[in-house]
């Protein structure tokens, strides 16, 4: 965005007119989008020139090294000298690059650790380079030029944007800067959209969650805001606090000119109704599919289904069939040979010193001309107790049909096997849901999403027919039990998200002291 700056400087120091920033913001959102096009209609090869980037650019570190780079022709030749890993496989990289060593991953030494909460090795700290950082800021920028450049609406840059986030203070983990993702990119973000950008520096660094609401709710209430970004249960907590403080009805009636929604990490889907209640009918969306890792799609257009995966990005991109994650020697494939409808498990690698890393998520594309996908769950997150597999794709499948039949406010939900129900009864999955108003008929929403998931997958379909398990229960719990639940495990607000669904009950155990008898 470098090559914009002096116009953006001239206009803001020669008028003094609204609207200004709208009206040259639209011929650059037009150019972003050509490019973007041009970029999606070509790539394979612009993932071909990623591939050959990155091995050059990396062929003198310590992983380089480790893994011949310097004797690598081709795909082929990767996949032989590098295995596919998780963090914990990376590791002992990290943790010389920690120690203060540089070339070990990438070039130089990392901008940035993202810090993330891990599973099985406690906080992870993914690197940010110089050369990816850019990628996290331009690519949410895309997202917006290409709604811009679509519908010709940019009247919300003359207006208030406020994003949901994470602390932009950090700390430094050896010589790194050392922070959650969204508060990384607080300091990047571009003056021209500061300017307008709420929350303030100091409410934004508080820790507090539900402090930072509060505050946030005070410095914005009274103000045009146009714009609004976060995950949509902490931006539902927020719009729950500001009917509280002014005494509205609804959210409109408080920001007339709110018109656009970014949000990401977690399906709108399940929270639309209660969403556009609040707010007193619907606004345009934008879904983007940031990670601490990269940034790996967004939506690129209010017409089409699924995001358009980021071919030229800094990021070469491998997909593992998903029902092969686990394997010792799983197939991998790049862009070019995927499959539409296939569940894979995606692995990145970077220009930030990812190599074959395994994220965790799973997609599924739905178009190849250009490349969308959507996202389908975790490959940890899902219910196979009896050998089901059901993943999250399925369940938000389930209760959108549900859902449409019968319409309901849903808060947050999870889904949990009962495998040795208290009563001798046979076993079932347990939904636990927080409704901001009940279905007219709770027996048939139910029965409604056990037919859903019955035709979504086949394996349960057979577990059910053949009464290995019974259709699938309901456990209504309190208000805030989602909210306490994520306050008691200290990932209350940011871009924290509730686990749709487990092949255990940890969860389901915590919430079933809420639940309603």
């Amino acid at each position: 965005m470098q090559e914009y700056e002096y116009v953006f400087t001239y206009f803001a120091s020669n008028t003094c007119n609204m609207g200004w920033k709208s009206a040259i913001i639209k011929p650059f959102a037009n150019q972003i989008a050509r490019k973007v096009k041009n970029w999606s209609a070509n790539p394979v090869y612009y993932q071909e020139q990623v591939f050959k980037s990155l091995i050059q650019q990396a062929a003198k570190t310590t992983f380089g090294k480790n893994h011949g780079f310097s004797e690598i022709q081709s795909y082929q030749d990767f996949k032989k000298q590098v295995p596919i890993r998780e963090y914990e496989g990376l590791l002992p990289y990290i943790e010389q690059i920690i120690r203060g060593e540089k070339d070990v991953l990438w070039k130089g030494r990392p901008l940035y650790f993202a810090k993330t909460s891990g599973t099985t090795s406690g906080t992870k700290y993914i690197p940010i380079s110089k050369e990816s950082v850019p990628y996290h800021v331009n690519s949410a920028r895309n997202a917006v030029f290409c709604y811009i450049a679509e519908t010709g609406n940019a009247s919300f840059f003359d207006g208030g944007m406020m994003f949901l986030s994470g602390s932009p203070e950090l700390e430094k983990t050896g010589n790194i800067l050392t922070g959650r993702l969204s508060g990384i990119v607080n300091h990047q973000v571009p003056w021209y959209v500061k300017r307008n950008q709420l929350p303030s520096w100091r409410t934004n660094c508080i820790e507090d969650w539900e402090e930072k609401v509060e505050k946030i709710v005070e410095e914005t209430y009274h103000r045009d805001m146009r714009l609004l970004g976060g995950i949509p249960s902490w931006v539902q907590m927020y719009f729950e606090k500001l009917i509280e403080k002014t005494g509205k009805k609804t959210i409109k009636e408080i920001f007339p000119n709110l018109q656009l929604y970014v949000y990401g990490g977690v399906n709108y889907e399940p929270y639309r109704q209660k969403f556009e209640n609040t707010l007193g009918g619907g606004v345009a969306t934008i879904e983007t599919y940031p990670a601490s890792e990269g940034f790996i799609a967004f939506q690129d257009s209010q017409y089409e289904p699924g995001l358009l995966i980021q071919v030229n990005s800094g990021i070469f991109y491998e997909f593992i069939p998903a029902n092969e994650v686990f394997q010792a020697n799983p197939s991998r494939f790049t862009l070019e040979e995927v499959q539409i409808g296939v569940n894979y498990a995606i692995v990145l690698n970077t220009n930030a010193g990812l190599w074959g890393y395994l994220i965790g998520d799973t997609v599924k594309f739905i178009s190849t001309k250009p490349y969308r996908l959507i996202v389908t769950g975790r490959t940890k997150h899902f219910i196979s107790a009896f050998g089901e597999h059901v993943i999250a794709e399925e369940v938000e499948f389930a209760l959108k049909q549900a859902l449409q039949e019968m319409p309901a406010e849903i808060i947050e939900f999870h889904v949990a096997p009962q495998v040795n129900p208290p009563s001798g009864e046979l076993p079932y999955h347990e939904w636990f849901i927080e409704f901001g108003s009940l279905p007219s008929d709770l027996e048939k929403f139910r029965y409604l999403i056990n037919s859903a998931l019955v035709q979504k997958n086949i394996y349960y379909k057979d577990l059910i027919e053949g009464n290995i398990l019974q259709p699938a229960k309901i456990t209504l719990v309190k208000q805030d039990a989602f909210r306490n639940y994520m306050k008691a495990e200290g990932k209350l607000g940011g871009q924290n998200k509730v686990p749709r669904l487990a092949d255990n009950r940890k969860i389901a155990d915590w919430l079933t002291a809420y639940a309603i008898n």
